[in-house]
């Protein structure tokens, strides 16, 4: 027992950096989608669709992440009190009295979790949900419904005015006199109904709706439309600084010096003209959009400059490699360059007049993007953009692919599209296409594959001239991702998991062992190993599907839109989270290079994940079929699990340890060990369990 003591010291030494392995978040693309802004003094604090709170304390100058503690971090609604910070997420309210350093769920009571307004009165706090308006008096701790009278509940927006609670709601405004106990509808002359934003300005309320601003003068009792030159309609938010009122539309901010009588354009250097809101920090006005990040305006909207450095709150639809250089493409802010590996980015965005950026491909020194606004070309990796869109009849464009001197496309609703000359013209090639929602494109030789929005996987042998379903097997038909991997065709789909297909489309195979999370959104291939980007993280296989492990340590933005291998590292682009790094050698080396392609020894694999929770899989290899056995020890020495005790064939084997005992039940977090015993041989192996 002592000589088996020192050997697991040993490897718990030689092991213990590799602990450290994990995912990093790069530097970057900056951006996002800002649904919410909080003043509290020098702080302003940003609430993003997935990506949590940030902070900035220069006005904008740049952002840090506060969400330690933030377990959901898509935030509908932020408010302060004193010196607490309260954000309304999609499942519940969080407080954090340190300004984000750290937070702490308070949904007691609160019976519905989708908070997307919070207002305060004094010692009130009042969340407004899907459910309804709830009430705390304690900061949180405890939370009770108030909606006698509110005849609908989803609420939209609060505004307060002295003892006066507004409610906006998408069937009008309520008011609230007596801090919610009852409630009355004050929606005469309000013609449109889904109220996005309230603000008062002294006497005058305003309601922003999805069909202009609306105004008031007597607390509601009639509503006045006031939306001369107010050109777009859906009003997202609005802001007062003085007696400028501000609208923040799909369409852009606008500026109406006379509570709203005219309305003027204020768009110069607002690159992202979807704003979701509004905030007012002494003379600054911060507008925060829809994919673009924050922007800030100084001089009343005159004119705008992004101030983003820190905002990684991007969502990624797509990355490419061409040479030292790593693109992204994100959702509504256009594409950046790194060329250190994500250290920083920069947006390359000249030309590029439409910014949601859902596919890249690369052809010798051009890249192309592949935008909901048409395809776009740079020669010069992005510092311009041009649009090559002549014969592109459908502009929503999902997928790119490049075959020799052949440029597809893959739109949403108008199928497959070609051009022989890096975009100058396009022709349609969809005969036999069915389905004209192309959400991927792979090509295999002369083979050219479509992955459709319902209809499967269809194959081309003649550059799109005619397609045929190859559907053989595939029984979920939303295929978002295709991959070649070798001769092995890999579709990804939408809650059906991983197909594999080895003869180009004529049969498939489901091949989902491991793969915990079926929606999948993307690949890489790092030959043999292939990746999976899922709404669950990431996941490796090494064995062409057959079994796959999740590697997302550190991966605190799990919904991964796109991969990318560059150099020595794998790339993650994620919705909400920017894009993130990890080393292909911590990630492949200990299960690929532990196994040659002809076993000539046994071989104990490491695990993976590696540190885990709640499973690992842990991997053998061995030349011929032999009895074995596997188990579990802890560091002193005591055997914690059997995990095999049988013969097993030659070739690679593999076993998933759930984190558990013998009894059934829950280990506590620590090193163990895993060691491996045949007729004469003996290896073991160490893993980090993690509650």
């Amino acid at each position: 027992m002592k000589r088996l003591l020192s050997f697991f010291a040993a490897v718990v030494l030689l092991g213990a950096q590799s602990l450290q392995a994990q995912w990093i978040q790069t530097n970057g693309p900056y951006g996002g989608n800002v649904r919410c802004f909080a003043v509290n003094g020098p702080n302003l604090f940003a609430g993003t669709l997935g990506g949590g709170v940030f902070l900035s304390t220069n006005n904008g100058t740049s952002w840090m992440a506060v969400n330690n503690g933030l377990t959901n971090t898509v935030v509908r609604s932020l408010a302060v009190n004193g010196s607490n910070l309260f954000a309304g997420t999609s499942s519940g309210v969080f407080l954090s009295t340190n300004n984000g350093t750290s937070w702490t769920a308070v949904n007691n009571g609160l019976t519905s979790t989708v908070v997307s307004a919070l207002a305060v009165i004094g010692s009130n706090l009042f969340a407004g949900t899907s459910g309804g308006v709830f009430l705390s008096t304690n900061n949180g701790a405890s939370w009770t419904a108030v909606n006698n009278g509110l005849t609908n509940t989803v609420v939209r927006s609060f505004a307060v005015n002295g003892s006066n609670l507004f409610a906006g709601t998408s069937g009008g405004v309520f008011l609230s006199t007596n801090n919610g106990a009852s409630w009355t509808a004050v929606n005469n002359g309000l013609t449109s109904t889904v109220v996005n934003a309230l603000v008062v300005n002294g006497s005058n309320l305003f309601a922003g709706t999805s069909g202009g601003v609306f105004l008031s003068t007597n607390n509601g009792a009639s509503w006045t439309a006031v939306n001369s030159g107010l050109t777009n309609t859906v009003v997202n938010a609005l802001a007062v600084i003085g007696s400028n009122l501000f609208a923040g539309t799909s369409g852009g901010v606008f500026l109406s010096i006379n509570n709203g009588t005219s309305w003027t354009t204020v768009n110069n250097g607002l690159t992202n003209t979807v704003v979701r809101s509004l905030a007012v920090n002494g003379s600054n006005l911060f507008a925060g959009t829809d994919g673009g990040g924050v922007f800030l305006s100084t001089n009343n909207g005159a004119s705008w400059a992004a101030v983003n450095n820190g905002l990684t709150n991007t969502s990624v639809f797509s990355l490419a490699v061409n040479g030292p250089n790593l693109f992204a493409g994100t959702n509504g802010d256009g594409v950046f360059l790194s060329t250190n590996n994500g250290a920083s980015w920069m947006a390359v965005n000249n030309g590029l007049t439409s910014t949601v950026v859902n596919a890249l491909a690369v052809n010798g020194s051009n890249l192309f993007a592949g935008t909901s606004g048409g395809v776009f070309l740079s020669t010069n990796n992005g510092t311009s953009w041009t649009a090559v869109n002549n014969g592109l009849t459908t502009r929503t464009v999902y997928s790119l692919v490049v075959n020799g001197p052949n440029l597809f496309a893959g739109t949403l609703g108008g199928g497959v599209f070609l051009s022989t000359n890096n975009g100058t013209s396009w022709m349609t090639v969809n005969t036999g296409l069915p389905r004209t929602d192309v959400e991927a494109l792979a090509v295999n030789g002369p083979n050219l594959f479509a992955g459709t929005f319902g209809d499967g996987v269809f194959l081309s042998t003649n550059n799109g001239t005619s397609w045929t379903a190859v559907n053989t097997g595939l029984t979920n038909t939303v295929v978002f991702s295709l991959a070649m991997n070798g001769s092995n065709l890999f579709a990804g789909t939408d809650g059906g998991g991983m197909f594999l297909s080895a003869n180009n489309g004529t049969t498939w195979t489901a091949v989902n062992t491991d793969l915990t999370n079926t929606r999948v959104r993307s690949f890489a291939v790092n030959s043999p190993n292939l990746f999976a980007g899922t709404l669950g993280g990431v996941f490796l296989s090494t064995n062409n599907g057959t079994s796959w492990a999740a590697v997302n340590t550190g991966l605190t933005n799990n919904v991964v839109s796109s991969l990318a291998v560059h150099g020595f590292n794998l790339f993650a682009g994620t919705d909400g989270g920017g894009v993130w790094r990890r080393p292909l050698s911590e990630l492949v080396t200990a299960v690929e290079d532990d196994f040659s392609p002809t076993p000539v020894d046994f071989t104990l694999g490491q695990n993976y994940p590696n540190p885990f929770n709640p499973s690992t899989t842990i991997r053998y290899q061995l030349p011929k079929t032999i009895q074995v056995v596997l188990k579990i020890y802890n560091t002193f020495g005591q055997e914690v699990r059997t995990l095999v005790n049988e013969r097993r064939p030659a070739g690679v084997n593999a076993v998933v340890w759930d984190g558990r005992d013998q009894s059934g039940k829950e280990v506590s977090s620590g090193v163990y060990i895993y060691r491996l015993q045949t007729r004469g041989s003996v290896q073991s192996r160490k893993m980090s369990f993690v509650r």
